[in-house]
């Protein structure tokens, strides 16, 4: 692509170190005019000093963003009806913000008449992938730059130089405010990567996790919730109806304060390379342990456990940024279409660090008849001799292939 090309790009913008220097270099090395686009999907850091110092760099057309009840509406409670899970670990909070981004990336294009958008991933990375498979799967005739690919200011201190030989200002925190981590945060999780993270081996320390206390240091009582499901959906905690965004939040707060969802992972990214990475998603696993136990009560045994079965290639679809693609579009029709009957009440204890079950209860869909499942006499609901024919059938072949071995 020639630079001459470019005459005008979107930027994802966050204001940082790494977005403030792209700014500059896009203005210097392709000579063009920058938008900035910085999006608030609940990351917990004020975005309104990002138009500050955009207008500081001269950039006339600036969005800022609340994109925190579309983030969760349309990404990730679509992505907790397939109780999707990466690696058998991983809740995927990273990977399900991309697309979003990517979108807006290409319709702030659009409404701008930019030639191209722009984004601050490295190429070592998961997310340069996943903003670009989303780019290319909305608009394929977009034009893509990654400056971490083209330039060679690969480390902080070269960072640093470039900001300070270009009056670039960056905010200096005061010494120990700065967590030493590479952190990505949104409303469904907070990740920590790098630093002492860098040996498999090393514990994270106790100072490093930001949304949850130490579950030897959660409250001694459990606490109790109820999780009202409209068709797969939380929609209500305690009875108190709250949009998508209010749920995760309020989750997010009381799971921190009884411990809830750390994890420590070492995981392979899509670009071949192991990694290890810590999180903190508490709203999300209540979400799946509760989701999972209405699940249990209203969905038929085959249905859910070919949902089971396409949980790991739908999770997969998700963390290598394939959320726009024919496939996922393909698995998400067919898991929300199981979701309809997914209706009624999870009550958990919440209690240092576990996500219990304690009840559950569908008015209108629950599977569960105590009449056929009760330990008493069921009045002949259910007949314990046609057991008998289905055992023999079904050990038919085990029986021809013991006598061979006999």
């Amino acid at each position: 692509m020639s630079r001459n090309a470019v005459k005008k790009v979107v930027l994802a913008y966050s204001g940082g170190l790494d977005t403030s220097v792209i700014l500059k270099w896009l203005q210097q090395e392709y000579g063009c005019e920058v938008v900035t686009f910085t999006a608030d999907v609940g990351q917990g850091e004020e975005v309104a000093p990002a138009r500050a110092k955009a207008e500081a760099a001269g950039i006339k057309e600036i969005y800022i963003e609340d994109l925190r009840e579309e983030f969760v509406r349309d990404f990730v409670y679509p992505m907790f009806r397939a109780n999707a899970i990466y690696e058998g670990e991983y809740l995927l909070g990273t990977s399900i913000a991309r697309p979003l981004i990517a979108k807006r990336l290409v319709e702030i294009a659009a409404e701008t008449g930019a030639d191209a958008i722009s984004h601050g991933a490295t190429g070592k990375g998961n997310d340069q992938v996943r903003f670009e498979l989303g780019a290319y799967g909305l608009n394929p005739e977009i034009k893509i730059i990654a400056p971490w690919r083209e330039w060679d200011l690969l480390s902080r201190e070269k960072l640093m130089a470039y900001a300070a030989e270009h009056g670039i200002a960056i905010e200096q925190k005061r010494d120990g405010s700065k967590s030493p981590y590479s952190m990505d945060a949104n409303l469904l999780h907070i990740s920590y990567e790098g630093y002492d993270l860098e040996d498999p081996w090393v514990e994270p320390g106790r100072d490093m996790w930001r949304w949850t206390v130490d579950p030897q240091d959660a409250p001694d009582q459990p606490q109790e919730l109820a999780l009202t499901f409209s068709r797969g959906d939380i929609t209500a905690i305690d009875g108190k109806a709250m949009t998508p965004a209010e749920v995760l939040a309020e989750l997010n707060r009381i799971g921190g304060a009884h411990g809830i969802g750390r994890a420590d992972i070492v995981e392979n990214r899509y670009v071949g390379m192991k990694s290890r990475g810590c999180y903190e998603t508490p709203g999300g696993t209540i979400m799946l342990k509760a989701h999972r136990a209405m699940e249990s009560l209203t969905l038929d045994r085959e249905a859910a456990h070919l949902k089971d079965e396409l949980m790991p290639r739908y999770a997969e679809l998700i963390y290598n940024g394939y959320w726009f693609s024919p496939e996922r579009e393909m698995l998400q029709a067919a898991i929300d279409q199981t979701q309809a009957v997914v209706n009624g009440v999870v009550r958990l204890k919440l209690y240092k660090g576990n996500v219990m079950v304690v009840g559950r209860k569908s008015d209108t869909d629950s599977l569960f008849d105590e009449s056929i499942a009760t330990f008493e006499e069921d009045a002949g609901a259910y007949d314990q001799g046609d057991a008998t024919g289905f055992i023999r059938l079904n050990a038919l072949r085990l029986r021809v292939a013991g006598r061979r071995k006999g």
